[in-house]
């Protein structure tokens, strides 16, 4: 232990005498501490003197709440607004965005259905170039989670065509499958 402190202070050392162009007289009161005495917040501008001097990350690699939103040509959508649906616009503003959908399995499955029907499903995206994360979070229900959100509208249509696929919820609207009607669901609360 007594190594690695003395390792990572003398490497401390290095960045405080080599970061800044200051000449003696003109460093800062915090660079004139012992680095012993450093606190969090001096070690904090340390390391921001550090990386000044680097190159900014391409707008790919930042973290995605630093990107920028796509630019959206409002003039050309406008002239096809009658020919699209709503979906086209959700789409455009989902795009290179990570979004969410629940999957909701159809029947009474146990956790253990539903985590091998939807990572069948979860396979079958990703052999469409579909990449989707997939989370149980219920025995009926899961969530899949798209890094580019404009593709959860085709897999939604995917989803929705799956035998034992009840419903898939994007954005609060929720899609019914297609071989599951509200009719069998009122019929067997009915019969209960």
């Amino acid at each position: 232990m007594i190594i690695r402190s003395t390792s990572i202070l003398s490497f401390l050392l290095f960045l405080v005498v080599s970061a800044k162009k200051f000449k003696e007289e003109e460093k800062p009161a915090w660079a004139k501490k012992d680095i012993r005495d450093y606190s969090d917040a001096d070690v904090e501008r340390l390391l921001d003197q550090w990386e000044e001097d680097e190159e900014p990350l391409e707008p790919d690699e930042l973290p995605e709440h630093l990107r920028t939103q796509p630019q959206i040509s409002l003039d050309s959508f406008v002239l096809r607004i009658k020919d699209t649906d709503p979906e086209e616009l959700m789409k455009l503003t989902k795009k290179g965005r990570t979004l969410m959908t629940f999957v909701k399995v159809a029947g009474n499955p146990t956790r253990q259905e539903t985590e091998e029907l939807t990572k069948v499903w979860q396979s079958s995206l990703w052999n469409n170039h579909i990449p989707a994360e997939r989370y149980v979070i219920e025995d009926n229900r899961a969530i899949f989670m798209y890094k580019d959100g404009s593709q959860a509208w085709i897999a939604k249509d995917y989803l929705i065509g799956e035998e034992r696929c009840e419903s898939v919820t994007i954005d609060n609207k929720v899609y019914e499958g297609k071989h599951f009607s509200k009719v069998s669901t009122q019929s067997t609360k009915e019969e209960l």
